[in-house]
């Protein structure tokens, strides 16, 4: 099982450093995200000082971002890369897409698959110089002209994986993407019961191998030292499970294990700005649900447990408010390797 590790700093000139402890760690992978930041400038400067480890933006959001935006992004961050970058998409939730980005809403499932084929086609023709001509309902593309194009690469196309949480988006990633980005909030059952197969009917339309479609997360990740020091980190996830459980979008997922009726609680509370309280609404066989708990010596076992062979890789990041001595950050991450 492949390990990757998320970029916390804020201050970007920390990155470089960050990225290559974490390659010397043993991770497999280093991944940013867009919260609060760019997800695409913190890999820039992570290329410049590690040589192994891949490059993931997990995610960008896509739809606030012509495909041919990102396109020349992509592309530029696998040459300077050497070939180690991953393109991480995903929708976001209509309030966000409107109301933050200002960009017009759209059904994200069918928008997001033309965005991938858009994407290809927009590589393929800079890769041997066919007339670009993609004619979808979302995205039409047309014209490419030598100047504008930055032609042949050493390196192939970056790999797609996009973000899914409802059964049409796993069946879209099935059809076009290299891989799939499971939300944090998400469970073995929701994997096993949802994703897995909407993938395999996915990938079966578009005459693919279920197989070869990478499968990366698998929810919270709780661990410590001992017993005692799970606690802090357990309200913790209790806030963002009741943060995440609030959004609509996310129903399904509660729905899968009978919380039918918290997650419609937890959206009127959110409303009414109740953002403390939310957590009083978990329970811990909600949190059981969502979280593999463990302490240190036992996480990688009891990941494997739940998880085997439903994902490929899973991101491990040690919690900020729990420093970890570096050789048993080693073990653990060697552990969760040998457990895929």
């Amino acid at each position: 099982m492949r390990v990757v590790y998320r970029l916390s700093s804020k201050d970007l000139s920390a990155v470089p450093a960050e990225a290559a402890w974490a390659e010397s760690m043993g991770y497999d992978g280093v991944c940013s995200n867009e919260t609060a930041h760019d997800p695409f400038l913190p890999l820039a400067l992570a290329a410049t000082s590690t040589s192994r480890v891949t490059l993931d933006t997990r995610v960008a959001i896509a739809f606030p971002r012509s495909p041919m935006v990102v396109a020349y992004t992509a592309w530029d961050l696998q040459e300077l890369s050497k070939g180690r970058f991953r393109l991480g998409l995903g929708t976001q939730v209509k309030g966000h897409i409107e109301r933050r980005f200002s960009t017009q809403w759209a059904s994200p499932g069918p928008k997001l698959r033309e965005y991938v084929e858009s994407l290809r086609q927009i590589w393929a023709g800079w890769s041997d110089g066919n007339r670009l001509n993609y004619q979808g309902q979302h995205y039409q593309f047309s014209l490419m002209t030598p100047f504008f194009s930055p032609g042949p690469s050493q390196y192939p196309p970056p790999p797609i994986f996009t973000g899914a949480v409802n059964s049409y988006n796993c069946r879209v990633a099935g059809e076009v993407s290299d891989g799939l980005m499971l939300h944090s909030l998400t469970s073995a059952e929701y994997v096993r019961q949802v994703v897995r197969p909407n993938l395999a009917r996915g990938a079966k339309k578009s005459g693919r191998d279920p197989a070869s479609i990478s499968v990366s997360g698998g929810g919270f990740i709780i661990t410590g030292p001992n017993r005692s020091s799970l606690a802090g980190m357990e309200a913790e996830v209790r806030r963002r499970i009741a943060f995440y459980a609030s959004t609509r979008t996310y129903f399904p997922v509660m729905e899968a294990h009978g919380f039918d009726e918290v997650g419609p609680r937890l959206h009127e509370m959110s409303l009414r700005g109740e953002w403390a309280e939310m957590a009083e609404l978990i329970s811990d066989d909600m949190l059981h649900a969502f979280a593999v708990i463990g302490e240190y010596d036992e996480i990688a076992d009891k990941f494997a447990q739940q998880y085997g062979g439903l994902v490929d890789e899973v991101s491990f990041s040690p919690s900020a408010t729990m420093p970890i001595d570096e050789g048993q950050l080693r073990k653990i991450i060697r552990q969760f390797q040998e457990k895929g």
